[in-house]
């Protein structure tokens, strides 16, 4: 069995294993022709139940050809020009090459002592993207699983801030604690203030406008009443980049409001992390120089793959609050010796070393090779709004201001029978959700769905390069098609240009 284990002593089984992975993947790749294959789970599930983990086949290359039947054939495959559901980008290959790199060295960026190098260049890279934010040169950040890790953290330190400013009037209960958002915030928001102890009402929507931008002034009646209510907002959650609409909160104005009442600002700046390399919208970000914390997804819009997230602060003390020490891992002594620990920054131990994906990909294509490729999906999308609302099948709910479509078929009324009976909202939702799972199930194009004031909507999520107005135009011809079966409507399929 050690023959399994990656050794200077089986060096040549690793190059033979690995390679025969990556043939199989990239002979995948070239043979996809849609981005999923359809299969329903109740017909791949026998397939996976059936194989006997007990009986191991010792051999990596049948491994992959098993591997082939229950995960590659019927893999979601993002890289594909159709795929426009969730914010899920095609991967830069310099961070595919990387991935190699950290399963097989297997660094844990936890302490020092099993990291080395890698700490100094997650480090550096924090240093990097707090320099791109315009933090200031005391902030500091750590890298994280993802947005929702990301955003946990914030409002954890935002939460001890604040109990440590309001510290001489006494502990603050959590059912005085109140974390302020917009209503189209993310969900990881409410999920961080119950993980944080924080009460069900602990969480504050504020009214967005017609753009699905925070208001202001909504924000400023919430924070007031806060005052007169004698309870404390521990943070102001803005969102650059919300899931549904791609929205950016006007970041001066909160943050305005947020030092007039001196409230932690956290940007959630997921989604829209990828306008701070690009060469041509960084102003859209104007404002988030003055948060007290952002989250950013690289594994977004920097086409990283997962996991790649890192949460950045200000106000590098104020990661204290995250600071446990161990003297098996990371004794006090350590910090007064200035040893490298980022545990001491982290919510997570043993940790991978995402940052080398990053890395690579900066070293080979440029921040402005990465931003580049941001702003042709921003593009895109745009040229998509045109098409959408050029078309009377379809309403638009708003132009995107990154790369998020959400709209919704509508049934048209034929020259031939004005007087044809209207068909009710619910059975026109039920036709857009029809016409969403039959597109997945086909296995043509992959859509997204929301809600909006109540009633059902697609989303389009455009954050691959390669994807072209004619692929949205044909995907909304098959969603226009099989909405109108669903209705026994027998609309045709012609799209407006």
């Amino acid at each position: 069995m050690r023959s399994h284990l990656l050794s200077d002593a089986t060096t040549k089984e690793y190059h033979r294993s690995v390679t025969q992975a990556v043939e199989r993947v990239a002979a995948t790749l070239a043979a996809t022709d849609r981005p999923f294959s359809g299969i329903a789970p109740e017909a791949l599930a026998p397939d996976v139940d059936a194989i006997d983990l007990e009986r191991p086949l010792g051999d990596t290359a049948a491994a992959l050809a098993e591997l082939e039947k229950v995960y590659l054939r019927d893999a979601v495959y993002f890289h594909h020009p159709r795929y426009l559901a969730h914010l899920n980008c095609p991967v830069a290959i310099p961070a595919v090459a990387a991935e190699a790199v950290i399963a097989a060295v297997n660094s844990s960026l936890d302490t020092w002592d099993q990291s080395a190098g890698a700490t100094l260049i997650e480090r550096r890279l924090i240093d990097w993207t707090a320099a791109r934010i315009g933090l200031g040169p005391a902030a500091d950040g750590v890298f994280t699983s993802g947005g929702t890790q990301s955003n946990l953290q914030a409002l954890l330190l935002a939460r001890e801030e604040a109990a440590a400013r309001t510290a001489g009037t006494g502990a603050v209960p959590a059912a005085r604690m109140r974390i302020l958002t917009s209503e189209y915030g993310h969900f990881s928001v409410r999920k961080s203030a119950m993980l944080l102890g924080l009460p069900a009402d602990a969480v504050v929507t504020v009214p967005a406008d017609q753009e699905r931008r925070m208001q202001p002034a909504a924000l400023e009646h919430e924070l007031e009443r806060c005052v007169r209510e004698g309870t404390v907002p521990v943070a102001v959650v803005a969102t650059a980049g919300t899931t549904d609409f791609g929205s950016i909160d006007p970041l001066p104005q909160i943050a305005a409001l947020c030092a007039r009442h001196r409230t932690w600002l956290h940007v959630d700046a997921a989604y829209g992390c990828g306008l701070l390399v690009s060469p041509t919208r960084r102003h859209l970000l104007a404002g988030i120089e003055q948060a007290d914390s952002v989250t950013v997804d690289y594994h977004k819009s920097f086409f990283q793959p997962v996991s790649s997230s890192a949460v950045l602060v200000r106000d590098r003390t104020a990661l204290r609050h995250a600071t446990y020490h161990s003297d098996y891992l990371n004794p006090r002594r350590a910090a007064a010796e200035n040893i490298p620990n980022q545990v001491d920054k982290s919510l997570q131990t043993t940790r991978r070393f995402d940052a080398l994906k990053l890395w690579t990909t900066l070293r080979v294509m440029g921040a402005d090779g990465v931003g580049a490729l941001f702003d042709e999906v921003v593009d895109l999308a745009d040229r998509a709004w045109h098409l959408l609302a050029a078309d009377p099948r379809f309403e638009v709910v708003t132009r995107p201001a990154l790369s998020t479509l959400t709209f919704r078929w509508v049934p048209r009324r034929t020259p031939e029978d004005p007087a044809a009976p209207a068909i009710s909202p619910a059975a026109i939702d039920s036709a857009n959700l029809h016409a969403r799972k039959a597109l997945f199930a086909s296995g043509e194009a992959v859509v997204a769905g929301t809600t909006v004031a109540g009633r059902h909507h697609l989303k389009l999520t455009l954050l691959n390069p390669r994807t072209t107005t004619d692929d949205i135009a044909a995907v909304l011809d098959l969603i226009a098609e099989h909405a109108a079966r669903h209705l026994d409507l027998g609309e045709p399929l012609v799209h407006a240009c």
